[in-house]
């Protein structure tokens, strides 16, 4: 199977640890597309260091062990349903989409999908949905497999072994379903609504998953189509201008994919679904607010740009620890985080990106961030490029 990222330029950064206490120093060496390949197949915990945790992924036992408790939305919306179709296929030849749906519940979308002609491989961990989904597959004629697990749960992090039915690999192996060169279109779209509850953290998983073209980006630039919370999509699109939304989230988010919104949908074109077949208020009463909110549809398609030279699966790692160092202190100077974390000439790195040295870390866009990241990996003024500084949040997990 042909790598995920090929059509890489042939050097890439690579960044692995080279001490150990409070502080030590990251190094930047080359590497050949051919090791990336190697490093592909080995799994990429065995050629450099492991991505910076974050305490929005924290997976607890409670999320990826134990059965879902939480309210789960499904489309119950006719109409929605066909909206959705023509989103997802945008007028092309559906025999040619593949469509991955996440807990696609009482299967209206899915009847929808396989109607004008798409192929669907529907990821549902809901049993009572799945003797539905089974009689639609016996309809079809090889358009629609059903895989009974959850797909936000599959590849967890940080767990040394996993379960069959939770690696992807396995599955698209036993369903024939190949990988694509970065370079070349989008292969897979992938649908699902975001629970609320988990939002966050399932966007920073499928972000590390992303940057480090595991999981479901081992097959291309997949697009995520997801309805989320308004909250949660001001969030992914604020830029400078918005300080109060603007996040490590959406900055990275953003670098890596081209983000559009496709429409908002009002809660009543959803049915909810809960574990004892009722919905009961919180305390608080948050549940039934929760669930009455509207959802934003948005496409998240991976920028065939992302991948360079200097920023790879190999150092996006250094990447986000770099993004995450300038908003802790977004007040700060951005030459001041450049002093802290390199040791090449910030003066001379600013200039090259046309930057003025005295610019505020929080006022930087998204694009700013990457080249000024790539300015520092691209520098031959120091073998050692980068410092990180050993901090307690970075090792939550």
């Amino acid at each position: 199977m042909r790598g995920p990222a090929m059509g890489l330029p042939p050097r890439l950064a690579l960044s692995v640890l080279a001490g150990r206490g409070p502080s030590c120093i990251l190094g930047s060496a080359a590497a050949t597309r051919k090791d990336w390949q190697a490093r592909n197949r080995r799994g990429f915990s065995d050629f450099c260091m492991q991505p910076l945790p974050d305490s929005d992924l924290e997976e607890s036992p409670s999320w990826t062990s134990k059965n879902r408790s939480e309210p789960t939305r499904h489309v119950a919306c006719k109409k929605l349903a066909r909206n959705l179709v023509r989103d997802l296929l945008e007028n092309q030849n559906p025999s040619r989409q593949l469509i991955v749906e996440c807990n696609p519940g009482p299967g209206i979308l899915t009847g929808a999908l396989l109607k004008a002609g798409a192929r669907v491989v529907a990821f549902e961990s809901e049993k009572t949905f799945i003797p539905h989904l089974e009689s639609l597959r016996r309809n079809v004629d090889g358009q629609l497999r059903v895989v009974p697990c959850d797909f936000f749960k599959m590849d967890p992090r940080y767990q040394e072994v996993l379960r069959p039915d939770m690696s992807l690999q396995t599955i698209f192996q036993n369903l024939e379903i190949k990988a694509a060169p970065w370079s070349a279109g989008v292969p897979i779209k992938v649908f699902g609504i975001l629970p609320n509850k988990h939002e966050r953290r399932i966007l920073w998983k499928i972000l590390f998953d992303l940057y480090s073209c595991e999981s479901i980006y081992r097959y291309g630039r997949v697009e995520l189509n997801v309805f989320v919370s308004e909250n949660q999509f001001r969030k992914l699109i604020a830029t400078p201008k918005r300080p109060d939304l603007y996040q490590v989230l959406g900055v990275l988010w953003q670098v890596a994919c081209e983000i559009k919104f496709l429409h908002m949908e009002p809660w009543s074109s959803f049915s909810v679904h809960t574990e004892n077949e009722h919905l009961e208020e919180s305390k608080h009463g948050e549940s039934l607010k929760v669930l009455k909110q509207n959802l934003y549809l948005v496409r998240m398609t991976p920028r065939r740009s992302l991948f360079t030279e200097n920023l790879s699966p190999l150092n996006y790692d250094i990447f986000f620890h770099f993004v995450k160092h300038c908003f802790g202190k977004r007040s700060a100077p951005i030459i001041h985080h450049l002093r802290s974390l390199s040791t090449v000439d910030p003066i001379h790195i600013l200039r090259q990106i046309r930057k003025n040295p005295g610019e505020i870390a929080g006022k930087m866009y998204p694009h700013d961030f990457k080249k000024l990241f790539e300015a520092v990996e691209r520098s031959e003024d120091s073998v050692f490029k980068w410092i990180y500084e050993y901090c307690a949040e970075d090792v939550e997990l």
